[in-house]
């Protein structure tokens, strides 16, 4: 391999494709996409392996999975073709929600077809029950929003209009959407223009082989990290909130290390949910391996963003689980679920990695949404008003960063004077929550609160991806866990005042405020060698206060500095044993009930049930074990599933 070559064409594949995303988002028309930068594009090989993905906009990722599960069900490709779907359930694992709408255009080099340019755009509504077509306690897909399995959307250059009349139709904004399509398309066709000119210059052969050897680079690279990582089998678990007080989702995730190979199970894991929560994972890869492709990206920043960062990669993810569903379950909160399996497998790798990585981060993608009517057409408006995440976990080298997690790195603020311009709220407060973080050597990053207040007669507010008001974000080495989150719904004039928790839809009327405060990160390592002058810091950022920076630091601040004298005093009385998973209260108490071990064994047993019963049986069995507050023995969770499904099956019978 010609390391000058690899770098050379390295940089040529970086260049278009972060030329075509800052083209996609500077055209696009929401603020999903130009504000918040919920989209993607990347170049692919005629197999479907992505081999360049940009870094500095838009949710491309590490590219886990193909884009072979949309590609692949035309052969007769020609120059002027564009594919488009939004199917998860046929396309291979390639979309995983309705609301993202992917293209895809084959590129032609002197007739030869030698790659396609592909983009996606998270759509800020597709139809469905809700404005946003996103709402936690939506059951299946049909109440999503329109799906189009694969479908040419140009044929050899001439639009089909039905396709997009359908999509327009059955949006409540659809020439938004439609102006977010006509950007990607852009994006791709620039993509396009760039591939043509490179083969021009190297020729269609060069072209070909340079995507090989980046792609060889790029496998060389991860294949160093894994090799790093220390050999054997680590096993950790997490959990989503769930939808009523005794059924939280259970994330478990089982790492194999051996050599420069990497193997995950995510056996053990709940089956699927009547709930938003689903998701599809038919590649070999998906985004449930996010957590390992970020930390060889981490420990190899110049790696090129690519397929072959996965090639040593292997996961295996039981059919009808929650992360890898079947029809027809509803999909629009996934991201709740991929950023478990992130959390679950980031607690294995701490285990692999001698010194540790990372504690858990707050563990949810808030995306607000508003809908409302227009007052001069009476036709529904629709707006994504501020993606609401919280602070990603202490890390073993530094202190995790205030408000937004570390896998949603790409999402971006939408600027207040947009919000107010372009939405029916006044942004009463938006900012980071003094003490809120986990404690550690190195801290998490701070939980941020958002109060909006209507100011129209009437609207309604949706937050998708509400998450961690049970369990707490994790600490690790020591550190203490992050916060919960909270939501509140004040009345105008402040006569009445609901907490929330994760909820559908809103209705706001003029004066009524939301306010939400986020989790936040767990710490990283024992609170009382975190350095007396980072604890000051963070007092006179007013992130922290001078009673907890003695409570948890052992740090006495005066007048603003550090007293030393009394700091060594305190800290030595303070000293005392510490956990390396710190996982709160609430989860030792609900595991009290409900071991590691039953929960594995009540969805093994579920998954061996018929598919049309097994949301009864899970219901039903719940049931049973809410009656008494004693722990849970798998061989009983067992025994009770098999009984439901013979009475179940003889009912139906009968």
């Amino acid at each position: 391999m010609d390391l000058a070559r690899v770098e050379i064409m390295k940089n040529r594949f970086a260049a278009m494709v972060e030329e075509a995303v800052t083209l996609a988002y500077r055209t696009a028309h929401t603020t999903l996409v130009k504000q918040t930068q919920d989209f993607g594009v990347c170049l692919a090989r005629p197999n479907g392996e992505r081999f360049a993905s940009p870094m500095a906009a838009g949710a491309g990722g590490s590219g886990g999975g193909t884009i072979a599960g949309m590609t692949r069900h035309f052969e007769d490709y020609a120059p002027g073709d564009v594919v488009v779907t939004n199917d998860p359930f046929n396309t291979d694992g390639l979309v995983t929600h309705q609301m993202d709408v992917n293209l895809a255009q084959p590129i032609f080099y002197k007739g030869e077809l030698v790659a396609f340019s592909w983009a996606f755009v998270h759509a800020t509504d597709i139809g469905g029950a809700v404005p946003g077509s996103v709402a936690p306690d939506l059951s299946e897909c049909f109440q999503e929003g329109f799906r189009i399995r694969p479908t040419w959307l140009i044929r050899k250059g001439v639009m089909n209009q039905d396709i997009v009349n359908i999509m327009k139709d059955n949006s409540r904004m659809g020439d938004a959407l439609w102006g977010d399509l006509e950007a990607m398309m852009a994006a791709m066709r620039l993509m396009e223009q760039r591939v043509v000119e490179l083969c021009d210059k190297v020729g269609a052969d060069a072209f070909r082989q340079g995507i090989d050897d980046v792609m060889d680079y790029s496998e060389a690279k991860a294949r160093s990290v894994i090799a790093g990582l220390n050999d054997g089998v680590y096993e950790f678990s997490d959990y989503l909130d769930g939808q009523g007080t005794d059924d939280a989702v259970h994330i478990h995730c089982k790492l194999s290390i051996e050599g420069d190979q990497a193997r995950l199970d995510f056996a053990g894991s709940s089956p699927q949910v009547n709930a938003a929560l689903n998701f599809p994972h038919a590649n070999p890869i998906g985004m449930v391996c996010s957590a390992l492709t970020n930390y060889i990206m981490t420990k190899e920043p110049s790696v090129p963003r690519n397929n072959g960062i996965c090639r040593p990669i292997r996961a295996s993810v039981p059919s009808g689980t929650v992360m890898n569903a079947e029809f027809p379950a509803a999909m629009g909160n996934r991201w709740m679920t991929v950023m478990r399996c992130y959390d679950a497998l980031m607690g294995c790798l701490n285990q692999a990695v001698p010194e540790g990585i990372a504690a858990c981060g707050a563990g949810q993608a808030g995306i607000i949404a508003a809908s409302w009517p227009d007052p001069h057409t009476g036709r529904s408006k629709v707006a994504v008003v501020e993606p609401f995440c919280g602070g990603s976990g202490g890390r073993m080298c530094t202190d995790g960063v205030d408000g937004i997690d570390t896998m949603l790195g790409f999402l971006k603020s939408t600027p207040v004077e947009h919000v107010e311009a372009e939405t029916p709220f006044l942004v009463r407060h938006h900012s980071l929550v003094p003490d809120s973080f986990g404690h550690g050597q190195y801290r998490g990053g701070a939980s941020i609160s958002i109060e909006l207040e209507c100011v129209t007669t009437q609207a309604a507010v949706t937050v998708r991806g509400l998450e961690r008001f049970k369990f707490q974000p994790w600490g690790a080495r020591g550190g203490s866990p992050g916060r919960n989150g909270e939501t509140w719904f004040i009345k105008a004039g402040g006569s009445e005042n609901v907490s929330l928790g994760r909820f559908g839809l809103l209705p706001m009327s003029s004066g009524d405020v939301l306010r939400m405060v986020s989790p936040s990160g767990g710490g990283f390592g024992d609170p009382l060698v975190r350095s007396p002058e980072r604890v000051a810091h963070d007092v006179r950022e007013q992130l922290l206060s001078e009673s907890e920076a003695r409570r948890s630091y052992g740090v006495v601040i005066r007048d603003g500095e550090v007293d030393a004298a009394a700091t060594a005093r305190v800290r030595t009385e303070l000293k005392t044993k510490l956990a390396d998973v710190n996982h709160g209260k609430l989860r030792l108490d609900y595991e009290a009930r409900w071991p590691i071990e039953a929960s594995v064994a009540f969805s093994d047993a579920i998954l061996q049930a018929p598919p049309g019963l097994r949301t009864a049986i899970q219901r039903e069995v719940r049931a049973s074990f809410s009656q008494s507050s004693d722990k849970i023995d798998p061989v009983i969770v067992r025994e009770r599933v098999a009984a439901s499904v013979r009475r179940m099956q003889v009912s139906d019978e009968g």
